[in-house]
Parts: structure tokens; sequence; C-alpha cells
């Protein structure tokens, strides 16, 4: 069986001197790829470095974190512009996140507009991180319909009823990862309400380390663990969520 993380930050910082080891646990587990959304300038480099060492398997995207818009969110678009020359496979990690702070949240809109005209331009995916922001990226979207948008939201945690409304707005997919193997999860009676073929793995490594390893840094080696809980909850065989949730990975980012 072959498994696809679409949401994995293995340049991070907790990964130190060991990225290149979590990539080969990966493979090993049979991840064979690894999508990168990107955070901001300071982690960028080292994003881009990681895939140049495992090309066919790491997957970079471009993209400013809604966490990273401050008052000076102006110049870190003009340094993510500066990469465009670079092949990425996504725009991403982009939205809104109101959990941490609501203080830049014209800042946040605004940011958010502009890359997904940039998608949009370059035909691109966009990867949408939406913590406790849906209402008001779905009033972004709403603005943005003129443009071709698709993608997937980023550790999805609503209702059956808010993935329709997305859909009405775009081609849309939506990222299972850890969350789903804890107890008294709300996503796992979402998850079996929408079809497989709207559903992408993830990890969001290092964070939302999945059951049995919870407490414990998070990786991509660990997607078959959240593919296994999936299947309990959807009654779908683990093969199954295999094939189905890589092809829509191969579809989305073209990996």
């Amino acid at each position: 069986m072959e498994f696809i993380d679409t949401h994995a930050h293995l340049y991070d910082e907790a990964f130190a001197s060991e990225e290149d080891l979590a990539v080969e646990r990966a493979v090993e587990a049979g991840v064979t790829k690894m999508v990168l959304p990107d955070i901001d300038s300071q982690t960028r480099d080292g994003m881009f470095s990681l895939a140049a060492r495992h090309p066919g398997r790491v997957f970079p995207c471009l993209g400013l974190h809604p966490t990273s818009i401050d008052a000076g969110w102006e110049t870190e678009m003009l340094k993510l512009e500066s990469h465009l020359d670079r092949r990425i496979w996504a725009i991403g990690e982009i939205g809104m996140d109101c959990y941490w702070s609501r203080e830049f949240i014209k800042e946040q809109q605004e940011a958010l507009r502009i890359q997904l005209e940039l998608a949009d331009k370059l035909d691109l995916p966009v990867i949408i991180h939406s913590r406790e922001s849906t209402e008001l990226i779905i009033n972004v979207l709403k603005e943005c319909r003129h443009l071709r948008m698709r993608g997937v939201f980023h550790a999805f945690s609503g209702s059956a009823e808010t993935f329709s409304e997305l859909q009405r707005l775009g081609d849309w997919y939506i990222g299972i990862g850890g969350v789903l193997t804890y107890k008294k999860a709300g996503i796992a009676d979402t998850v079996r309400r929408i079809p497989p073929e709207r559903i992408l793995l993830e990890t969001d490594c290092p964070y939302l380390t999945p059951v049995p390893f919870r407490g414990k840094r998070n990786e991509s080696a660990y997607i078959p663990h959240i593919a296994a809980k999936l299947s309990e909850l959807t009654g779908h065989s683990v093969k199954e969520i295999a094939c189905t949730t890589t092809s829509n990975a191969i579809k989305l980012f073209g990996i």
C-alpha cells in the first residue's frame, strides 16, 4: 500500500538534524510522498533544502501562514514572491487563525485574498489553515468565487454541512490527521458523511500526534495509524483508504 502525507512540517526545528531520517522512516512505513506546506521566510530555506535532498519524495509549497501575519506582513509577501521561480506544488499554508490573536484579522483576510489570486494565476491548489475562523474564510471565498479555487482544508474540524457549503465555492478536499484518533473527536462523525474521494491524509507533524503515540513528536511515518482509524470509522478497508486518499493527493497536487 502507498500513502501520501499531504501536510508535513518535516523542516521544523523539532526535527533538527533528523529530517532525512524522518523521511526514510516514512518511506519504510509506506508513506512514499510528503507535501511540505510553507510557513514564512524564517523556515523557507530549510524546507526547500530538504525537498532538494529528496526529489520525488518531498514536495515543497509556498505561502504565508496566518499566524505569521502582523504589521509587517507585506514585507513577508515580497520575500515569498522572490521564490516564485522555484518549483512548488501548492500555495499554502494560507488562511486565517483567530485562536492565537484577532489583532490582525483584516491583514489576514487581505493576505488570503492575495494568495488565492496567486494560486489562480499559477494554476495551483491551495492549502487552507482555518482555526476558529471558518465563517471569515468562507466570506473571503465568496468574494473570490470568480477565481479557480481548489485545494484542501487542512485539519478539517467542521461539519458535513460546512463541507457542502465549501463545495459550492470551489473544488475542496478535507485533510484528516491525528485528531481523528482522539477520544470524543467530533470529526469522527463527520468523516462518515463525507465521500472518501474528498479526503486526504495528513499528519501536520511535528504536531497533532495520533494515538498510540500521542504525547510524542509526530512524523509522517504515522500516517498508517490515521488510515486505520479512518477505516474503522467508515467501514472501508485500509487498502481502500490508502488507494483512494493517495489517488486524491496525486490528483490535487500533481505529484
